[in-house]
């Protein structure tokens, strides 16, 4: 299988995945306020806004990402929120996700990996002859 097809193939589930990851908070206007009450209590300004904000730019992204638009853009976009989340989250709770331990950065970290992996791909090439 060639590499345009196997990253075409980890662009999208990585879509997928955050697609869900703001769809999850989406669908109950109480998680976007609870996440917005989170981010004000770390002296963020406009806490609600800023969650509601997020979550657009989660399915939007997505969105995005599964049509290969701004591809770069959008997957160093992700790659900055979840390193965001890995300071203000996930390392003080460890590696592991489940198992070894709870709410780690391991599935953070595989993500960045894949996003890095589509940024990096080379843009189709369009021939001329």
């Amino acid at each position: 299988m060639p590499a345009t097809t196997v990253l075409a193939m980890l662009r999208r589930v990585v879509a997928c995945l955050m697609a869900v990851h703001g769809a999850y908070r989406a669908a109950l206007p109480e998680r976007v306020r609870g996440f917005g009450s989170w981010l004000t209590s770390l002296h963020l300004p406009a806490g609600e806004l800023l969650a509601a904000a997020i979550t657009g730019a989660e399915l939007a992204g997505a969105v995005a990402l599964w049509f290969g638009w701004r591809r770069r853009v959008v997957s160093l976009l992700f790659v900055a929120e979840l390193l965001i989340g890995i300071v203000l989250i996930h390392a003080t709770e460890g590696w592991f996700v489940v198992g070894g331990g709870r709410n780690g950065m391991e599935y953070s970290v595989l993500l960045i990996a894949v996003l890095l992996a589509v940024a990096a791909e080379a843009p189709p090439r369009h021939d001329t002859a």
